[in-house]
């Protein structure tokens, strides 16, 4: 029993992850795209504010501000913009199998930019999940790409973008300070959002202003922290294949909350997209690999909503 916490955070996060998908598109009737981007945001880190003293979160090093810029710019205001348009169009479930997607960029830019060695299993691995991909992009508009789709996999894009832009942060800091500085940096880059999003707010249905800061609080903040404490004391294989179990939560959770049922040819490309991330994250971590370590690794393989 005493592993149940780390395993009860996995859950947890898995849980609020797939929820921030339906919650997204609720919270997109009233506040619109940009209302609901900068809220979340703007929710998310004033709670890692009133967390970070608590927490120990340190100030970062100047020499680091473009690093955590550019977290900012792809997997916090970049990611949120494009993910939210794309809901507009496309169903909670579909993006949720969309997003899965971002470990498969993670691995593609690490291995262009940082180095690491490009094997057989990542090539057929990364064509798996590209097929996928484009089996759902295709899948109501017979030779026709679904735009709503294809804007939901620049999200996944850019959030790939952003775990690759992390990993020489997180080897100078924890994640949870990571994910506090990107946080801030994001919601700072969306601030010219902020006078369209208060007068948003002043018309917007009550439903679409609770979706903003459970959105804001729980998948944005809490996840983060106890996602962080989960890969500290877990393995990679665990913690990886414990989000794999994101896109179907979130199509459960979203046909319960908003009767969305998935077509089976999403479906069909999402068991496809998926397949692909498993055989690129079928390597071996290193023999006594420390916790920190696996954490930093585990990063290139998060799924974030």
């Amino acid at each position: 029993m005493k592993s149940s916490p780390r395993f009860l955070a996995l859950a947890g996060t898995v849980v609020l992850w797939a929820s921030a998908f339906p919650a997204i598109r609720v919270g997109l009737e009233g506040l619109g795209v940009a209302g609901l981007s900068f809220l979340r945001l703007a929710v998310a880190s004033v709670a890692l504010a009133v967390v970070a003293p608590l927490t120990g979160v340190r100030r970062p090093r100047g020499r680091d501000l473009p690093l955590i810029l550019l977290c900012g710019l792809t997997g916090m205001s970049a990611y949120q913009v494009l993910l939210n348009w794309g809901e507009v169009h496309v169903p909670a479930g579909t993006a949720s199998l969309l997003v899965a997607l971002a470990p498969v960029f993670s691995v593609l830019l690490a291995t262009a930019f940082l180095g690491e060695a490009l094997t057989v299993r990542i090539v057929l691995g990364s064509l798996v999940a590209i097929a996928g991909a484009a089996v759902i992009a295709f899948a109501h508009g017979g030779a026709r790409v679904s735009a709503g789709a294809l804007v939901v996999l620049a999200a996944a894009v850019v959030q790939g973008t952003y775990h690759v832009a992390t990993k020489p942060l997180l080897g100078r800091y924890s994640g949870l300070e990571v994910a506090c500085y990107a946080m801030w940096a994001g919601t700072a880059l969306l601030l010219p959002l902020a006078p369209g999003t208060v007068a948003a707010m002043a018309h917007a249905p009550a439903a679409a202003l609770g979706s903003a800061v459970y959105l804001g609080l729980l998948p944005s903040a809490l996840g983060f922290v106890i996602w962080g404490y989960a890969v500290a004391r877990t393995t990679l294989a665990v913690s990886t294949a414990a989000l794999y179990l994101v896109p179907p939560v979130a199509i459960a959770v979203a046909f319960v909350w908003l009767g969305e049922t998935p077509h089976w040819i999403e479906l069909a490309g999402g068991v496809l997209g998926i397949a692909g991330v498993v055989l690129i994250n079928r390597r071996r971590s290193p023999a006594g690999a420390v916790p920190g370590a696996r954490a930093q690794r585990s990063a290139t393989a998060k799924v974030t909503t």
